[in-house]
């Protein structure tokens, strides 16, 4: 199923894509009032709009294809192209608004359909998009393609239905077993390993300093991995403390100090230090908000997300993490972080992995020390004592009206994947997923 702009080629943004405003109604407008000259200034538009997706600049084009829908709203072309667009982006929640536009201007409109199925997939909503797919067959019965895309998300789904029966139990105990297999010796520093060494307490229990994050920083662009025991260690330590933050975590940074705020990393180590580079890294006096997405697609999540967990470790009121969509076990297995994990440490620290993960706080609460000057809090939604905030969130296009700061902060979400739908979903989705 290829666009109607003509171009089959798959690129991925390499910058997050500005949200445009929606389009207007369709309700406010009928087909006997869009006038020639509009629908050639909407051919016009469309054509450059098939230009800038064809060379994969996909942020023009959605710019464009929304131009053309402004003077067009009636054509489901228009609409359809702009959904392709948002699936480009990862907008899959726009996409799925501009494909279900499509299809009510259109009911048989296949490639609409095809557009809404894979937006559903992206935002795993395996029965949705089933229901899209065999709609599409009904249309187009002899295409291959979409019988065989139909066939494998029935699996999927399968899968996916069997493993929540027993998902509980596991992530339970994940961080329970870990504890018992180091016990139990089974998870002891290797002989003969050389590189950088977790210091120990008075008790003989491991603990951290800050002279082994910048050994095991350099250890990782030096393209070395740490012992297992150790990767357990830090993963045991952050979890420690993300236990007991809410999942609405409340963040006062005292005058003098700073905070920076950084996202998506997706994986990419080095991409990651240039980031601390800018933004200096946590310390006693810089704290540093790390908002979602830190693993899959890239092939050193690992090390990211060891180097953002152990700043926590070391750092519990100065490195924050929300969970992002990507915090996940559907997203990790779909997108590399699953074998990753399994191919570096195991079975077993991948389990602990996809726990650590649940006990993320899901959103972040910035708050000052004292009020604002007068001229600059213009505007602004202040708290009830007069101090800016600033509500981070990796999400967060509710699907409903009306939801609060106590809304997010009494999820229960420790031990609970997000499932396809409801607040615990949409604060980790971007674009919706209506």
């Amino acid at each position: 199923m290829s666009s109607d702009s003509g171009s089959s080629n798959v690129s991925q943004p390499s910058t997050p894509a500005t949200s445009l405003p929606p389009s207007p109604a369709l309700s406010k407008l009928s087909l006997q009032d869009i006038t020639d000259e509009a629908k050639a200034e909407a051919a016009s538009f469309k054509a450059e709009a098939n230009k800038a997706f064809t060379s994969h600049n996909f942020n023009k084009a959605a710019e464009l294809y929304t131009k053309a829908i402004e003077k067009n709203p009636g054509d489901a072309t228009l609409w359809c192209n702009r959904a392709y667009t948002r699936i480009k982006l990862e907008e899959h929640g726009y996409g799925l608004h501009d494909a279900g536009v499509a299809i009510e201007l259109d009911p048989k409109y296949a490639k609409a359909y095809y557009r809404r199925a894979t937006c559903y997939l992206q935002t795993l909503r395996y029965k949705q998009a089933i229901a899209d797919f065999k709609k599409l067959l009904t249309l187009e019965p002899q295409n291959q393609l979409v019988r065989m895309q139909l066939d494998s998300t029935q699996k999927i789904l399968r899968k996916v239905e069997f493993e929540k029966a027993i998902e509980m139990e596991e992530e339970k105990s994940a961080v329970l077993r870990c504890y018992e297999i180091i016990a139990e010796g089974g998870c002891d520093v290797e002989k003969g390993y050389a590189g950088p060494t977790l210091p120990t307490d008075n008790d003989g229990k491991f603990t951290i300093n800050v002279q082994f994050m910048r050994d095991m920083i350099q250890w990782f662009k030096d393209g070395k991995s740490i012992p297992r025991r150790y990767a357990w260690e830090i993963l045991l330590g952050a979890h420690s403390y993300f236990e007991k933050e809410e999942s609405l975590v409340d963040v006062v940074i005292p005058d003098g100090q700073t905070i920076d705020v950084i996202g998506d990393v997706h994986g990419q180590f080095y991409d990651y230090l240039h980031l601390l580079s800018l933004t200096g890294e946590p310390s006693e006096t810089h704290s540093l908000l790390m908002n979602g997405d830190l693993v899959d697609r890239g092939s050193w999540s690992i090390e990211v997300i060891l180097t953002a967990l152990a700043f926590k470790w070391l750092y519990p009121k100065n490195m924050y993490i929300n969970r992002g969509n990507h915090e996940a076990k559907e997203m990790n297995r779909t997108y590399g972080f699953e074998g990753e994990a399994k191919h570096k440490f195991g079975e077993q620290t991948y389990k602990l992995f996809a726990h650590i993960f649940t006990a993320m706080p899901l959103a972040t609460l910035v708050s000052a020390t004292k009020p604002p000057p007068l001229q600059s809090s213009k505007g602004a939604i202040l708290s009830p004592e007069g101090k800016k905030r600033y509500f981070v969130v990796h999400g967060g296009l509710f699907s409903k009206d009306g939801v609060t700061l106590d809304d997010v902060r009494k999820v229960q979400r420790i031990g609970h994947q997000p499932g396809q739908e409801g607040l615990m979903c949409e604060v980790r989705y971007p674009g919706g997923r209506t």
